[in-house]
């Protein structure tokens, strides 16, 4: 412990050296951070608009969306070897906690509650990653430059979406590619089969799994949502419901916070509409998952990150 004390003393001394010289402007708090970490489902922060330099002219050369065909999850299954190539995945103190996906070169979507309080420049995003526990492959890696996020609450995790920017943009191989983005605002999604992903336990209050899972779970109206066991005020227009409200079986679980919910697009490939949110313990009988709706957050995402490179739709 007075090994660890003393580097995050070291850490936070440079890190205001850096302030004091104007090179960075951060708002610091250790202490929810800590406790935020490894709770069931699992801070405010540098909400300023991120730096606007470096901006293409064009869009990358790629494609989102992409699935690899052959390349918080509870009664799902294994992915193969780099099946969700937008996926990221986030430490803190080099321990694993949430997850996260690319959307493209320069940033990485989240939840806001895997980031309020957190010290972000000590957040390590890893990308092309499968086997976490595998120490043999050395995944792509890059630090968190800034934090942005709007007005998130832990009262009633409303507006739990956060954007990262990275330090360094980010290769775009066949291995790691960026998500898609909705293009209609007013859909609503509800029936459709889609897909969560993550590391995090297979079971409530599990250890997280090494090997990246996936469940398909179908999307809920928010009106049927309020008719679950959680009441009509828990559940605003800007979450989206989904899994098997009368049998539980299959949801997202600690760990899996911040990662997505893709639906396959008309084409084949694959589109967000959903961040792992909150959930009443993990596949519980009348609590389905919920996921906050990226539909509602598309002008911001898109403003937020257009010095990033997005791959063409």
């Amino acid at each position: 412990m007075a090994n660890f004390t003393r580097l995050v003393l070291v850490v936070l001394t440079c890190w205001m050296s850096l302030e004091e010289s104007g090179t960075v402007n951060a708002q610091i708090s250790e202490s929810t951070a800590l406790k935020k970490i490894f709770g069931p489902k699992f801070g405010n922060f540098g909400n300023h608009p991120p730096p606007r330099h470096d901006t293409p002219s064009s869009p990358c050369r790629c494609t989102c969306g992409e699935k690899n065909e052959n390349s918080r999850i509870v009664g799902g299954k294994p992915t193969t070897e780099n099946e969700f190539p937008w996926m990221a995945r986030l430490s803190y103190f080099n321990r694993f906690y949430c997850g996260g996906m690319l959307i493209n070169d320069r940033y990485v979507l989240t939840a806001a509650h895997c980031v309020k309080g957190f010290m972000w420049f000590m957040i390590k995003v890893t990308f092309g990653e499968h086997d976490r526990c595998n120490d043999n492959k050395r995944p792509e890696s890059r630090f968190v430059l800034r934090a942005i996020a709007g007005a998130f609450s832990f009262l009633n995790f409303d507006n739990d979406i956060a954007l990262l920017r990275l330090n360094d943009r980010v290769p775009i191989t066949q291995f790691i590619k960026p998500i898609c983005l909705p293009k209609l605002k007013d859909n609503l999604y509800t029936g459709k089969v889609a897909t969560a992903a993550g590391w995090g336990t297979l079971k409530e209050d599990g250890k997280p799994s090494c090997i990246l899972q996936k469940v398909e779970v179908p999307v809920i109206s928010n009106e049927e949502c309020r008719n679950t066991n959680y009441s009509a005020k828990m559940i605003s227009d800007n979450m989206l419901c989904a899994g098997y409200p009368q049998v539980g079986k299959k949801d997202s679980c600690q760990g899996d916070s911040g990662g997505p919910l893709i639906t396959k697009k008309n084409d084949s490939r694959y589109e967000l509409i959903g961040v792992v949110s909150w959930g009443n313990g993990c596949a519980r009988p009348g609590y389905p998952g919920v996921y906050t709706r990226i539909t509602r957050y598309l002008d911001w995402i898109l403003e937020n990150s257009k010095d990033g490179c997005f791959c063409k739709d």
